[in-house]
């Protein structure tokens, strides 16, 4: 496995990272229904504020994606969005992802790293309820409670900076994290 610049890549991988995006979410986040909205994420992508990068087998095939938006000049860089095919999810390919867009930010200037990762089906413990008027509170209690990716995150040095109560509806809050890179 290697991993390029998507913007470099031929229209092929361009197609399988579309695909890519729309089954890694299928079941989790309603903003990509189709081949039409992933087609226009990764599109996106190739914006000049941005770093796209795929993990390719050695044949060309796309088994992940990670994507990042600049902010706050540069210093600080969204992580938007990070997939993996699901048949090859739990074999490095993330961590791997993350550490080259680690060095892809550093390379630019970037201080900071940064995701939101939603609970919109109550996989952790706050989801389903009421974060207000103190949500700081629960967020320092959380717990996985359904195989959450926020645990994944912070075993690759993330650690949790924030929590956006009924981001995506009431009880379905946006768990904020973040790293420094340098």
């Amino acid at each position: 496995m290697h991993i390029v610049d998507l913007n470099s890549c031929e229209d092929r991988a361009i197609e399988q990272t579309a695909r890519l995006l729309l089954e890694a979410f299928r079941d989790d986040t309603p903003g990509w229904p189709d081949m039409a909205s992933t087609r226009e994420e990764v599109r996106a992508s190739f914006a000049s504020d941005r770093l796209s990068r795929v993990a390719r087998e050695d044949d060309g095939t796309v088994v992940g994606w990670i994507g990042s938006i600049s902010g706050y000049r540069g210093r600080v860089w969204e992580i938007h969005p990070l997939a993996v095919r699901p048949d090859r999810q739990r074999q490095g390919i993330g961590r791997a992802l993350l550490n080259d867009l680690e060095d892809q930010v550093r390379k630019q200037g970037g201080l900071t790293l940064w995701l939101g990762t939603d609970d919109e089906n109550d996989r952790t413990s706050l989801g389903g309820i009421d974060l207000f008027p103190d949500p700081l509170t629960p967020l320092q209690r959380i717990r996985n409670l359904g195989g959450h990716p926020y645990e994944f995150y912070m075993r690759c040095g993330f650690v949790l900076a924030g929590v956006v109560p009924d981001a995506n509806g009431f009880g379905k809050p946006d768990i904020l994290l973040a790293k420094r890179v340098v």
